[in-house]
């Protein structure tokens, strides 16, 4: 069983930053494989891409919404990914989420389905 939870959302102002967390836990794994992604769903829409890391070499990908502005990161020591998110425009606001994908991590994987586990989700709001 694997554990997400996310942290670090809350209320910015247009052209702020935030700095999302997602600490991943499991009982008799390490994080060497596989590979995280952060995911946003705003209100009445579906959940969408944001960006990817792999455990393993750190490859990453964006969504071209984002491309510039975040920047994702992992701390293999510490089980943590970050999405760092500067610029912050409205549009970006959102409930993230994080996700985990424990099989292969070889390509870009941008749907949900791709992805094993979930945490609970973090607000982001950005007021213009």
């Amino acid at each position: 069983q694997v554990q997400l939870v996310e942290s670090g959302g809350g209320l910015v102002q247009a052209g702020g930053s935030l700095r999302l967390s997602c600490s991943c836990a499991a009982s008799g794994r390490t994080f060497s494989s596989g590979g995280m992604g952060w995911f946003r769903q705003a209100p009445g829409k579906e959940r969408e891409f944001v960006a990817l890391i792999g455990w393993n070499g750190g490859a990453t990908f964006y969504a071209d919404t984002v491309t510039g502005r975040f920047t994702i990161s992992r701390d293999n020591a510490k089980n943590t990914v970050y999405l760092q998110m500067n610029s912050l425009k409205p549009e970006d606001t959102a409930v993230y989420y994080c996700a985990a994908r424990t099989r292969y991590f070889s390509g870009s994987y941008v749907y949900p389905p791709d992805y094993d586990y979930w945490g609970q989700g973090t607000q982001v709001t950005v007021s213009s």
